[in-house]
């Protein structure tokens, strides 16, 4: 050990605990190397977050390695925090904002129309009480039944308390009623449902028409998902390999918001049988930066890219 009983008592000028003592060890020493253990961790969690995710990733892994100390809580507080979503815990968050909770409470009771229960709904899932968000909302479907956003915040209190089953419902009827609802999000929540259900040809037929209008990387990769499941490496792959081209084209910050995905693609594509693959470079029209796209041409005599 670097640190010393002798060292220590002629550092410090006193007597440390027997147990201490009889160790060699003094408090001080061992927070010190402890926390230069959880530091060391900690920077190189960051610095592999980093090269596997982050788009801008030669700059950021400059800023961890010459800002040592800052720079990985740079990275933690700016970088890794938004990509994974995460909020304040919802102790804070409800301490924060209480007197909205009070509020909307108020105006729910007072007024009483669906309106005001979907607003409270809203805040009470944002401050972490679901139980009471899901009363609210039901509240507001007992007087519109078909109130999109009731119908929505109801299904994102079901996705928190992982009941497939009634996310399945929920997006069902808001499909029902409005295809275009939330630009996709109910349309791939109904579509993880159903492969959280185990309803695998469902959620085929449904993924795939939701490729069509929305290029969810999350929406490829559980297609990609089930089509490794049904032994189609093929078709999983060229769906992988969309996803990651469409991340890749995606300017900076829907790309960091997407990195996981990237993440996860990459892996299972490594998994996948290596093949022979004859590709062709043409236009992809659907997609909203107009990029080009591989996909490929099982017709023979085109050229192969692969080099096979």
């Amino acid at each position: 050990m670097p640190w010393t009983l002798a060292q220590s008592l002629q550092e410090h000028g006193g007597l440390v605990p027997p147990v201490a003592s009889a160790l060699g060890i003094h408090y001080e020493a061992t927070a010190l190397w402890l926390l230069t253990i959880f530091y060391s961790i900690f920077w190189v969690w960051m610095l592999l977050h980093c090269l596997k995710i982050e788009p801008d990733r030669f700059l950021w892994i400059w800023i961890i390695l010459v800002l040592q100390g800052v720079g990985p809580l740079l990275y933690f507080l700016l970088r890794y925090l938004p990509s994974t979503g995460l909020r304040l815990p919802s102790s804070l968050s409800h301490w924060t904002r209480g007197q909205d909770v009070a509020r909307l409470t108020a105006a729910a009771v007072q007024i009483g129309n669906a309106h005001q229960f979907v607003q409270l709904g809203d805040m009470l899932r944002e401050t972490g009480s679901y139980d009471k968000a899901a009363e609210a909302y039901d509240r507001a479907l007992t007087k519109d039944a078909e109130n999109l956003p009731a119908l929505w915040g109801a299904a994102q209190v079901a996705y928190h308390n992982k009941r497939p089953i009634m996310i399945r419902n929920f997006t069902r009827r808001i499909l029902d009623l409005d295809p275009q609802y939330k630009f996709g999000d109910v349309s791939l929540a109904y579509g993880r449902s159903l492969v959280d259900l185990g309803e695998r040809d469902p959620a085929v037929e449904h993924l795939v028409h939701h490729i069509q209008r929305w290029r969810h990387p999350e929406a490829l990769y559980l297609l990609a998902k089930l089509c490794v499941d049904r032994g189609d490496s093929s078709t999983a792959r060229q769906h992988l390999e969309s996803l990651l081209l469409d991340v890749s084209c995606s300017p900076t910050a829907i790309a960091r918001r997407h990195g996981r995905w990237k993440s996860r693609a990459q892996q299972l594509l490594r998994k996948l049988p290596p093949t022979s693959r004859a590709w062709i470079l043409t236009p992809h029209a659907d997609r909203a930066f107009q990029s080009l796209r591989w996909i490929r041409n099982p017709v023979p005599g085109t050229i192969n890219w692969s080099g096979g």
